[in-house]
């Protein structure tokens, strides 16, 4: 069973960071999953650094540009993970965009995931349908799950074809904006969150975009199975470093 289901097998609401490979320094990467495990974080997602991130907010973009400075590379990355089964337990999950992807060959970028352990991929520019059509049976080949997004806007037919070709879980992204840390939801989140549980769709939901703190932490779960922050941890580790990653979990939870 991919290690995604399992998570999901839990009787928890589930807490799941994400953070640019190489950022803030090009070898912080296993660093920062091993203390993010040790802290308690069910999931983590690695973004894998673009020059062109179209859904990311300033601050992922800042973090994705600082790891391309740095030096990081799609081999970088799988270089670097190469024995992080040794250690980490907790599913680990690539964002990226296309182009690298693709640059580097499909197959073969599978094939590297399968070989350490990654048991996921989310890519934002990908649509689904095309997914479907072309890419589908390469990821079973290789056991990796592919995590679509829907937002406020998202057509419920077309929810619904996301939830039928899916596997692993459903990015319900808070807002159509790009991807930023907020205080706190208003209604119109609300009132999508609820929307969407309603729907009881079959595959599980985690909100993402706008998750920050204890409350919006809070907000996010309560129609859904769990949350991801991005920017709001980025900032944390630009700010306090590294080593002060529990502090930051423990203010979430």
């Amino acid at each position: 069973m991919n290690r995604i289901d399992k998570k999901f097998k839990e009787d928890k609401k589930l807490l799941s960071i994400y953070f640019s490979a190489g950022h803030p320094k090009l070898e912080d990467t296993l660093t920062i999953l091993e203390k993010l495990e040790s802290s308690g974080v069910d999931m983590v997602e690695i973004g894998l650094p673009f020059s062109d991130p179209l859904a990311d907010g300033p601050t992922i973009q800042k973090s994705s540009t600082q790891a391309l400075q740095n030096g990081m590379t799609t081999q970088k990355l799988f270089s670097q993970l190469e024995n992080v089964r040794k250690k980490i337990k907790i599913p680990l999950v690539i964002m990226g965009y296309l182009n690298p992807m693709m640059q580097y060959g499909i197959e073969k970028f599978c094939q590297n995931c399968q070989k350490i352990g990654i048991d996921g991929l989310i890519i934002p520019d990908l649509p689904v349908d095309v997914y479907h059509e072309n890419y589908k049976s390469l990821f079973k080949k290789y056991g990796l799950y592919n995590m679509f997004l829907i937002t406020p806007q998202t057509p419920e037919t077309r929810i619904k074809y996301i939830d039928k070709v899916s596997n692993g879980f459903i990015y319900m992204v808070s807002s159509a904006s790009v991807t930023g840390a907020k205080d706190k939801f208003g209604s119109t989140q609300t009132d999508y969150f609820n929307r969407i549980a309603k729907m009881k769709l079959s595959t599980p939901t985690v909100v993402g975009f706008g998750i920050s703190n204890s409350e919006t932490y809070l907000t996010a779960i309560k129609h859904s199975s769990g949350a991801i922050i991005g920017s709001a941890f980025i900032k944390f580790l630009e700010e306090e470093g590294v080593e002060n990653i529990g502090s930051f979990i423990s203010s979430i939870r």
